[in-house]
C-alpha cells in the first residue's frame, strides 16, 4: 500500500518556478523535481486550499502550477479539521500569517495523511513547532503526519543514489 502524501504549496511553486539564483534554493528545486519523477510511489493529495494558494500571482506561472497539480485529489475542509486549526493557532501559537500554514496541517492530520511534503521550514517543518504541534494533535485524538521535503524522501544524495 502507498503512503499517502500531502503536498503543501511549497512543492508546486518549487517544481514549476524559474531556476533560483540561491545555491541553496536551486538544489531545492531540483530535489523537487526528481522526487516529482517518482511521484507515483506515493498517492498524492492536496485541498483546496493549495489550489488557491497556487491560483495567486503571475497568471502564466499560477497556470503551470495548476497544472503539474491536475488529477491530484482534494481533502475538504470540514468541522474536526476546523476545530483543530483552531487548536493550533492558539496552542502552538502560530502567527497570523502563518494560518494558512496550520491549515496544511490541520487537514493532513484530521484525514489522516502518512506524509506532509514541504519546504516550508518557517511554519511546517520547523522542528521546534513541530513538536508543539504533535501535542496539539495527540490531545484531540490525532496521529500527525511526518513532515518531510522532497530531498529527505530521496534518501539522501540525489545525486549519489548507490
Amino acid at each position: 500500500m502507498k503512503l499517502r502524501a500531502y503536498i503543501e504549496t511549497t512543492i508546486p511553486s518549487y517544481l514549476t518556478a524559474w531556476p533560483s539564483g540561491s545555491l541553496i534554493r536551486a538544489a531545492e528545486q531540483h530535489q523537487t523535481k526528481l522526487w516529482w519523477l517518482q511521484r507515483d510511489q506515493y498517492e498524492l493529495v492536496g485541498s483546496e486550499l493549495l489550489i488557491e494558494e497556487c491560483s495567486r500571482g503571475d497568471a502564466l506561472a499560477a497556470a503551470t502550477r495548476l497544472h503539474a497539480l491536475e488529477g491530484i485529489p482534494l481533502l475538504e475542509s470540514n468541522e474536526q479539521s476546523n476545530t483543530l486549526l483552531l487548536e493550533l493557532i492558539r496552542e502552538v501559537p502560530f502567527p497570523p500569517k502563518a494560518v494558512p500554514d496550520a491549515n496544511h496541517l490541520a487537514l493532513a492530520t484530521v484525514h489522516g495523511i502518512d506524509l506532509l511534503v514541504t519546504w516550508n521550514m518557517r511554519h511546517i517543518a520547523n522542528p521546534v513547532l513541530q513538536k508543539r504541534v504533535e501535542q496539539v494533535c495527540r490531545l484531540l485524538g490525532y496521529e500527525p503526519p511526518t513532515i518531510t521535503t522532497p530531498g529527505m524522501l530521496l534518501g539522501g544524495n540525489s545525486d549519489d543514489r548507490r
